[in-house]
């Protein structure tokens, strides 16, 4: 029995509507991925365009601005590009002397190396590290440790005691190189003030009291500027010192 003509039409009818729907959501879900997509990209343009240069990642290095979400970033993009490391330095107005660098066969070397000769702080020890770790730590030391110093001591610093940067040596229990090898790292063992008092890690970090209160800052801001950031209350190898570097990955402990 033949299907009647108006059957034939109700259908070609309800599949065109049907066609029609379908485009039409998929235009919908099309349009509300470009929607999802340029609402979070806008965003973030709106940000870095009106952020303050310590916020956006991207802005020209600054080694004497306040720290920032674009800090750490900053620092990282000065690992990796040696001439814009160095001309930080330069206006930051750091002394130093630049090393030449070590072959690449060498198992301990110093690339983009320097002797830190002079910053705003005296060190106990000659330091010499590469021109990223040098960024951070001034950085670490003009905006962390001094303000800190006078804020919660009422003392400005005048010196920070340091068991060293570069050492050709494994990671502590470990067949691993440290960043101290490359000397990517440094180690922060105290600090002392102009008052003529000691505030000693291995000493204060665990006996309460503003030199406590100081070290806990001076060590939270460490992980604000640095890759890695280790104190005692990681393992007993670091019982008296801070261990701050600019190697891979993230790490407060």
């Amino acid at each position: 029995m033949p299907i009647p003509t108006r059957f034939i039409a109700q259908i070609n009818r309800n599949g065109g509507l049907v066609k029609e729907w379908v485009k039409r959501k998929q235009m919908t879900e099309f349009r509300a991925w470009i929607l999802l997509l340029t609402v979070p990209l806008l965003v973030v343009a709106l940000f870095l365009w009106l952020a303050p240069p310590r916020h956006n990642p991207f802005a020209p290095i600054d080694l004497t601005d306040k720290l920032g979400l674009g800090t750490h970033a900053k620092l990282e993009r000065a690992r990796t590009h040696r001439e814009v490391c160095f001309s930080a330095l330069d206006s930051a107005g750091i002394l130093y002397t630049p090393l030449e660098d070590a072959p690449k066969s060498e198992k301990c070397g110093l690339r983009n190396a320097l002797t830190l000769d002079r910053t705003l702080t005296p060190y106990s020890a000659t330091l010499q590290m590469t021109c990223a770790e040098t960024a951070a730590l001034y950085t670490w030391e003009r905006h962390v440790a001094r303000p800190a110093a006078v804020d919660i001591l009422g003392s400005p610093l005048a010196r920070i005691e340091t068991y060293g940067s570069f050492s050709c040596r494994n990671i502590a229990g470990s067949g691993r190189l440290s960043e101290h090898a490359h000397a990517n790292a440094v180690d922060i063992s105290g600090f002392r003030l102009e008052d003529g008092r000691l505030i000693d890690v291995k000493t204060h970090w665990k006996q309460g009291g503003p030199e406590a209160k100081f070290l806990k800052r001076v060590h939270k801001g460490g992980c604000d500027v640095f890759s890695v950031t280790l104190g005692p209350d990681y393992n007993a190898a670091h019982k008296d010192h801070f261990h701050f570097d600019m190697g891979d990955g993230r790490v407060c402990r």
